[in-house]
């Protein structure tokens, strides 16, 4: 069996489900992962679900686009299986996202991380897989608790999509699609891993101040003592009337933290003129421009960094949704889905990304898992 088996199905019609059961195998599977286009009948699949897969844990998320083997894909549905004789999983259902209670959590990740260790002493590689609600504003919070809790197990996930309508996003756990709720899944492998984050963005010297915000609801009414997108629109050389989706994903910013630039995107324009951000933001923070570089030529080289000389890698990936809508605005699609096939990329387009503490945008999270026996020969 693979080390990580993959398939997909389109979203519509009856028996998704089964055909994504069958065409995975037997297994049998510590747990499989669903990656779910919003156009699907949810609570139809969430019944297919249970009957299809019996007691595996299946686990997953609504997006904002899929990836499959052949790269960006849309209205489809993903599997993906994780094979028992390589992965052990023990998953955690966070229901309310507006009452984190962080120490109870952080006990519990502690818990189970303890007794992994103890199940399978032999198998060395660890990481945490974090989907949650693209649209509860607590991402930040959340992926900072979890941190404290996993200690050196490195965390990447990604916030479920709705596609480009920002309605509702939903997270999938025990049969149920559920809204303002997360799923982390510890996962324990005989294989290598390899957690990364990688982005193709350069800073500017073109900065701007937040003087004005809502932090609590991501939005930034004020930079340099100005309306926020009338300023933001100035900067660009643009009309405020002009700021579109494609322009915040063409144009981003970034913010500085512990030595690193991270991606602090523009989600939309509010009618009466604010920004609303896709990820924390506050009073005072300085925000410099960024430049994007190739991105289909930088992907390409950072995919094949994490091959190295060794065997190809299975690759897990959470890839932010302006991104997919750079690389469609650049005609660039086929491009960038030539490149995640030739490296075997599977996973979803997102609201933004987790990386350990850091709740980020714009990137590309994931792992690479590689056979036991294989040493990878490169790194990010």
């Amino acid at each position: 069996m693979a080390l990580m088996p993959r398939v997909s199905v389109p979203a519509w019609g009856p028996g998704r489900a089964a055909a994504l059961a069958q065409a995975l195998g037997a297994g049998p599977f510590a747990a499989v992962l669903l990656f779910v286009s919003p156009e699907t009948d949810l609570a139809a699949l969430a019944t297919e679900v249970t009957a299809a897969f019996g007691a595996v844990p299946v686990i997953g998320c609504t997006t904002a686009g899929e990836i499959t083997g052949a790269g960006y894909a849309e209205g489809e549905i993903v599997a993906v299986g994780l094979p028992q004789g390589l992965f052990m999983v023990s998953t955690l259902l966070i229901a309310d996202l507006a009452r984190i209670e962080a120490q109870a959590l952080i006990g519990q990740l502690i818990r189970d991380r303890q007794a992994m260790a103890r199940a399978r002493p032999a198998w060395e590689g660890e990481f945490a897989f974090l989907m949650v609600d693209g649209l509860s504003v607590r991402e930040d919070e959340l992926a900072s608790t979890l941190a404290r809790g996993l200690g050196p197990v490195p965390l990447f996930g990604g916030s479920a999509g709705d596609g480009t309508r920002f309605g509702a996003t939903f997270v999938l756990h025990e049969g149920r699609f559920l809204q303002n709720a997360a799923v982390v899944t510890l996962v324990r492998t005989a294989a290598r891993v390899k957690v990364f984050s990688l982005d193709h963005l350069r800073p500017t010297e073109a900065r701007m101040v937040v003087t004005e915000a809502d932090p609590a609801r991501r939005i930034v009414r004020g930079i340099n003592a100005e309306p926020a997108a009338r300023e933001y629109a100035r900067i660009l050389g643009k009309d405020p009337a002009q700021l579109t989706t494609f322009t915040f994903a063409a144009h981003p910013v970034v913010v500085r933290i512990g030595g690193a630039h991270h991606v602090r995107a523009i989600q939309q324009v509010d009618a009466n003129g604010d920004l609303i951000f896709f990820s924390a933001i506050d009073e005072g923070v300085v925000l410099t421009l960024a430049e994007p570089q190739d991105m289909a030529a930088h992907l390409s080289r950072a995919l094949a960094d994490l091959r190295g000389q060794g065997a190809a890698p299975a690759i897990l990936a959470c890839d932010c949704i302006l991104r997919r809508i750079e690389a469609l605005e650049k005609q660039m699609t086929g491009e960038i889905s030539a490149v995640l096939s030739t490296h075997g990329v599977v996973g979803f387009s997102t609201y933004g990304e987790q990386v350990n503490s850091m709740h980020v945008n714009q990137t590309m999270t994931g792992v690479a898992l590689y056979p036991p026996d294989v040493v990878d020969g490169g790194g990010l």
